[in-house]
């Protein structure tokens, strides 16, 4: 899990103005950090199934918010999907 400062960090690393806690950057950043502890879980308990959905879910939350940043505003999109280390998704979906 991630600690209250560990957040705090990772949305001050990618907020667009000093208030910002809800941008698709942050929010896609966020996501992503659950995703990596999530994956890492899995690794050591392969059956556990509802963690495996909620998994799931939370893959397809920052797919549908990397396509609408990617549809909006596709610079923000590519340096996020840089600086994260992640794929992006598919256009045209």
């Amino acid at each position: 899990m991630t600690t209250t400062a560990a957040r705090t960090a990772r949305i001050a690393e990618h907020r667009t103005h000093p208030k910002d806690t809800g941008s698709c950057e942050v929010q896609v950043a966020l996501l992503s950090d659950r995703i990596n502890a999530l994956t890492e879980h899995l690794k050591t308990h392969l059956k556990d199934n509802s963690t495996r959905r909620g998994l799931m879910k939370l893959v397809g939350q920052r797919n549908r918010l990397l396509r609408f940043l990617q549809r909006t505003d596709v610079k923000r999109y590519d340096a996020l999907t840089d600086k994260l280390g992640i794929r992006g998704v598919k256009s045209g979906a």
